[in-house]
């Protein structure tokens, strides 16, 4: 067999299924625009972290994607659909988002908003069923609150709130998830927790995750990929080792820091320097 005959046998690599794309999106809110010309593809298995500084377009990005925000030019596509000429009830069947920080009626229970989740499945002729029950209870094994089911949402802590409305984007039955800040708002402690709740959902259930996060030790340690912003614009994208630079971090956060590894994950750690630590 020749050297040709060899690499003619090698079998081509697949190229990475893109559930979610933004091709050129322009966003904004009435006359002010906040993302102009933006591209993005999000990859089928993988978790993405979009980072960077306050009001650099991060949440409105993850708006469009959601389908909560119409582009005013450029367009969002959805497993290679445009996703504004999908109806609501079929991507909800297929994307799940999480907000910033989302309220619940006062009283309801936990099982009760976990129970909203299946609201894409109902129709009139379908009403609930044997399966949307199974659905619930999954969702609530999944986090780790099935003991919670009756508690009001509002008596719980930060920690276990932000379970109860991942329970529910779970329950919907997406593959895909998109989170606003998860862990806003929560003790070091209880963001590890949700993160690590999102690496098994993805591991072990196969969700495609892309979610937005401030703390970016934390991101690099969670996401398979990273996607950095700074006004309106993506900076630089890719695995976190890739992003996380010295360099990188002074031109989006406007940060003096030194990167080193990780000493338990082997990700990239930021380690700012304060002016007394400063060597030159």
């Amino acid at each position: 067999m020749t050297q040709t005959d060899v690499e003619t046998a090698v079998p081509a690599q697949e190229a990475p299924t893109v559930r979610l794309r933004a091709e050129e999106v322009r966003l904004g809110y009435g006359e002010r625009t906040v993302v102009d010309g933006l591209d993005l593809d999000v990859v089928a298995g993988t978790i993405t972290a979009v980072i960077g500084p306050n009001g650099c377009g991060k949440s409105t990005l993850l708006r469009a994607l959601g389908r909560l925000l119409k582009p005013s030019g450029g367009q969002v596509l959805l497993d290679g659909k445009r996703i504004d000429r999908i109806p609501t009830r079929e991507v909800a069947k297929v994307l799940g988002l999480l907000p910033q920080a989302p309220t619940a009626p006062e009283g309801l229970t936990v099982g009760d908003l976990v129970a909203r989740g299946r609201h894409p499945h109902q129709a009139w002729y379908r009403q609930w069923s044997a399966d949307d029950e199974d659905a619930v209870a999954q969702a609530l094994e999944w986090t780790g609150i099935s003991d919670l089911a009756e508690r009001p949402v509002d008596e719980l802590s930060g920690g276990q709130r932000q379970r109860a409305w991942i329970s529910m984007a779970l329950a919907q039955g997406t593959d895909l998830l998109l989170l606003d800040e998860p862990t806003t708002f929560l003790d070091l402690a209880h963001q590890v927790d949700v993160l690590e709740l999102v690496r098994r959902l993805h591991s072990e259930a196969g969700r495609t995750v892309v979610m937005v996060l401030h703390d970016l030790n934390l991101a690099a340690r969670y996401a398979d990929r990273l996607v950095a912003m700074r006004e309106g614009s993506i900076v630089a994208a890719g695995e976190p080792a890739e992003v996380i630079t010295e360099p990188l971090l002074a031109e989006v956060f406007g940060l003096a820091a030194r990167v080193i590894p990780d000493p338990v994950a082997g990700t990239p750690l930021v380690v700012p320097i304060g002016g007394h630590s400063r060597t030159s």
